[in-house]
């Protein structure tokens, strides 16, 4: 009788913490999303003005996208924004650890994937050079360091955790297309991760890394150092002529 007490008692609590937490993340939505993703949840069209200031929302609509994306973009600081008609930055989050938990599950529970299971350990590194080199180096190129494409800046992924880099995968954040379990399975995904958290810190045999910044620091490296050596070269030579 006492077990049965003590479970019961438990899941009591469990029942009135959840629905504290719900109660929190609702509260935590209206506060700082609504304004651009509507009260329902069903996003807000680029031509109506709600908010304070009479501001311009362009939320998409939230229901379906799960915990997945709702998780991507608050832990890595892209929402709330203060500007909707701006690029979202990668930041520190704007909540703690329980509010953040709280809103991720009130977005969650209105359906949608799950914050994706990513396991680099059983990737391969070759695989998952293949997969970025194809699927998104053009972009951040070929070691994650960012760049910029038309209307955008694409980011670096040096700060990128592995759960992140697996949801940006499958969200497609902003300008980055998205991609499925068909596009890219979750094998594959795994080594994609590991590859990314790789290239962080290569193994640079037998040559000088340059802050892998990709071909242009190594050409400018290049035309300095063969600019010096075809300077000498040729003074000598000039030299050699005259005697």
């Amino acid at each position: 009788m006492r077990t049965l007490a003590a479970v019961l008692a438990a899941l009591m609590l469990a029942g009135a913490a959840s629905a504290a937490d719900t109660a929190r993340g609702r509260k935590l939505y209206f506060s700082a999303c609504a304004q651009c993703h509507g009260p329902d949840l069903r996003g807000v069209d680029r031509d109506a003005r709600v908010g304070a200031g009479d501001n311009l929302a362009l939320g998409p609509s939230l229901r379906g996208v799960g915990a997945q994306a709702a998780d991507f973009y608050l832990r890595t600081g892209y929402m709330p924004l203060r500007d909707p008609t701006t690029q979202p930055r990668r930041t520190h989050p704007k909540y703690s650890e329980r509010d953040l938990h709280a809103l991720v599950d009130f977005v969650a529970s209105f359906g949608g994937p799950g914050v994706p299971r990513v396991h680099p350990v059983r990737g391969r590194t070759g695989l998952g050079l293949v997969l970025f080199t194809e699927h998104c180096a053009g972009c951040h190129q070929v070691v994650g360091e960012g760049g910029i494409v038309t209307g955008s800046r694409v980011p670096s992924l040096e700060h990128a955790t592995a759960t992140q880099i697996a949801e940006a995968v499958r969200v497609g954040p902003y300008v980055m297309p998205r991609f499925s379990e068909r596009q890219i399975s979750p094998r594959e995904l795994d080594s994609l991760v590991r590859y990314v958290l790789y290239a962080r810190d290569p193994d640079d045999r037998g040559g000088w890394g340059l802050g892998h910044l990709g071909p242009v620091p190594e050409g400018i490296v290049v035309w300095l150092f063969a600019g010096a050596a075809l300077l000498v070269v040729a003074r000598l030579i000039g030299e050699g002529l005259k005697r």
